[in-house]
């Protein structure tokens, strides 16, 4: 049986001998030109010298992106091995600690918990979360991959099978528009803000996460980093994120990178011998040789100052 591995690869490659259908794309941000940054894989990504979005372009048409998910072999292995057989250790770490924090936002923020839309609702784990806290009247999970769109039916969910650009809901009918790790996979970013703009209502929130292009794994690992692949077009990072969500017409309230694995990823990837930090004396200190006096403390600093890769945005209409 194909590993995932095996199925990720599978999927690049689907997407490499597509590059026909890729298109020019500017920063997300900016609306400009950006410079080559690096290329991996035979992607290639530009960094704007504005705001230092990297993004990828060329990049796989709207119409491509949409065959892709709705035929990538890789969420199709997830949905049927990795998510069930990690369901239970995924709920108790991620989505109930999730689930957890965007409540105390509504509370903080005095958001309104009658509708809540999640945008990429995978498995649906989540949203079932959500609604086994009992506060939210209705609960939509809108996901565009057919296998997890049917697990999320599976399990009791209503489900919405399309994209959110195209969303039939009544303007300004959602409470609160959570979206964990797909902003980073969208064709247009700004389309995507417009859009939920337009469907929150007039005190809703949005709360979303995205990899931080500045966040210190990347920085460190730079095309070593696991999270630049294939999929992801766009890497934000805290300031460009809160610009893009201020240009279309939000007010954030709130970013933060809460991480708590970035030196971790580092370190591991020292140890495994897929980096070297000779002649970098000082992360040598930190990663290796203190990691047991200090490694907590310096992770817990990168969070503090928004330095960890794991970024979360949360905003409201203005």
């Amino acid at each position: 049986m194909p590993g995932l591995a095996t199925e990720l690869e599978a999927d690049r490659k689907w997407l490499a001998h597509r590059s026909d259908q890729f298109v020019e794309f500017d920063c997300p941000v900016c609306d400009v030109a950006g410079s080559p940054s690096f290329t991996k894989k035979g992607f290639e990504y530009q960094r704007c010298g504005k705001c230092r979005t990297a993004f990828m372009s060329p990049r796989p048409s709207e119409e491509l992106l949409h065959e892709f998910y709705s035929t990538s072999r890789t969420y199709a292995y997830w949905n049927r091995y990795v998510f069930p057989a990690s369901e239970q250790v995924r709920r108790e770490k991620i989505f109930s600690p999730r689930v957890t924090r965007v409540l105390e936002f509504c509370e903080r923020y005095r958001t309104n918990t009658k509708t809540l839309l999640e945008i990429g609702a995978g498995f649906g784990t989540f949203c079932e979360e959500v609604m086994a806290r009992d506060l939210f009247e209705r609960v939509i999970a809108l996901e565009m991959t057919p296998d997890l769109a049917n697990s999320c039916r599976e399990r009791g969910l209503e489900v919405i099978e399309q994209p959110v650009e195209t969303l039939s809901l009544a303007a300004g009918s959602i409470d609160v528009v959570a979206a964990f790790e797909t902003l980073e996979h969208l064709f247009d970013p700004r389309g995507f803000f417009s859009s939920i703009y337009e469907l929150l209502a007039d005190d809703g929130l949005i709360v979303l996460t995205c990899p931080s292009i500045d966040g210190f794994d990347i920085i460190s690992l730079g095309e070593q980093s696991d999270t630049i692949d294939h999929e992801h077009l766009n890497y934000f990072n805290p300031d460009s994120i809160e610009q893009l969500a201020s240009q279309c017409g939000f007010d954030v309230l709130e970013v933060l990178t809460p991480g708590k694995l970035d030196a971790d990823i580092v370190r591991n990837k020292v140890l495994a011998g897929a980096i070297s930090v000779d002649g970098q004396p000082w992360l040598r200190h930190v990663l290796i040789d203190r990691w047991g006096l200090v490694g907590e403390a310096f992770q817990e600093f990168l969070a503090a100052n928004r330095m960890s890769t794991h970024m979360w945005l949360i905003a409201t209409k203005r």
